[in-house]
């Protein structure tokens, strides 16, 4: 992929500076109007202009943009795994790493990276904007500044935030554990099921309990066998047992992410159990994930729930859903069997859960 790199010359070199990589993949933040009215592609090697306080910042800034940016809508695996690659390749020369990146999708990409960047030890900070940066209200401004000195604080010389994270309207969150919300307010995201890793007032407000530990002695592993033959079934009141068959029977299917509701029930009725039962028997992976935001999936706490640990519908605690398909997609990718797979949808991987 031929990437489009631009070295920012920002403030006075020294062996201090602090270097951070931006990975531009497109969305709103990245765009600016022309001429004409339109919304285009921004020019990064432009961005001093538009934001020229970044001068002052002493950070040594490279943006490689992919060569055609991409609507978050659009998100594809071969995307995952060029942002991951772009990481890995470039680790050892920056502090950290900020992925610019459309709304829409962001918090899919985020959980991804948490699983494909194993060992990970540097802060990769998710960002976008609700408003392109050529706009007089836009918030990216205020989000890129800040993610990028989120990307280089340290303490005692090791990064603060050593995970992958979402920085949005003045929140850290862990990127596995956001949720996209709102799409006209500047509080895009939430994590209703773990704490806010930071908050950015007059000084950034580091909630260190709650953030992954850095551990010296981890090596970043590159993971990138993904495998996509997964859906999302939302359960809903009148749903049928022809809908459940069809789509338990589409072909190379491997893992359904079955939302239920509240803390992990479903109906009881018999022909609903039974289709999933013939689905498990059949070989495919269900994980129970909860409906709502701050949901966590309780299975035996209710006699319903409790029918879906008894078919073998494995419970996916308090992940998101965003979280739990992106971790079959990479579950199925690193395992052929399906007893491995099932473990360790049971266990955290990269803070994504609590068990």
């Amino acid at each position: 992929m031929n990437y489009k790199i631009v070295r920012l010359n920002t403030g006075l070199r020294t062996s201090k500076t602090s270097s951070v990589l931006i990975i531009y993949t497109g969305g709103t933040l990245g765009m600016a109007y022309d001429d004409s009215g339109s919304l285009v592609p921004f020019n990064f090697g432009k961005i001093l202009e538009k934001i020229p306080i970044l001068s002052n910042m002493n950070i040594a800034i490279t943006v490689i943009s992919f060569p055609e940016p991409i609507d978050s809508s659009n998100v594809s695996m071969k995307h995952w795994t060029d942002m991951a690659y772009i990481i890995y390749e470039n680790y050892d020369s920056y502090d950290g790493f900020v992925v610019l990146h459309g709304t829409d999708t962001m918090a899919y990409s985020a959980s991804m990276m948490s699983y494909m960047l194993q060992g990970l030890n540097k802060p990769v900070i998710f960002t976008g904007a609700q408003l392109p940066i050529s706009a007089m209200r836009s918030d990216a401004r205020e989000n890129l500044m800040t993610s990028l000195e989120i990307a280089t604080a340290k303490i005692n010389g090791n990064p603060i935030v050593p995970e992958v994270c979402v920085f949005f309207n003045h929140v850290l969150l862990r990127g596995n554990r956001s949720k996209k919300v709102q799409s006209v307010h500047f509080d895009a995201f939430e994590s209703e099921n773990y704490p806010s890793l930071a908050e950015a007032g007059i000084v950034i407000d580091y909630n260190t309990a709650s953030i992954r530990p850095y551990e010296p002695n981890k090596e970043l592993v590159y993971k990138n066998l993904l495998d996509n033959r997964v859906m999302i079934l939302k359960l809903f009141p009148g749903i049928t047992s022809q809908i459940m068959d069809a789509c338990f029977d589409i072909p190379g299917l491997r893992g359904v992410v079955l939302e239920t509701y509240g803390s992990g029930n479903s109906p009881s009725e018999t022909w609903f159990m039974n289709s999933l039962s013939r689905a498990v028997k059949k070989g495919l992976i269900l994980l129970n994930v909860s409906q709502c935001n701050g949901g966590r999936v309780i299975q035996g706490r209710y006699e319903t729930s409790k029918e879906l640990l008894n078919v073998g519908v494995i419970s996916g605690a308090d992940i998101t859903t965003e979280a739990a398909v992106t971790k079959l997609m990479f579950l199925l990718g690193q395992y052929s069997s399906a007893d491995e797979v099932k473990k360790q949808l049971m266990v955290p991987l990269a803070g994504e859960m609590t068990t």
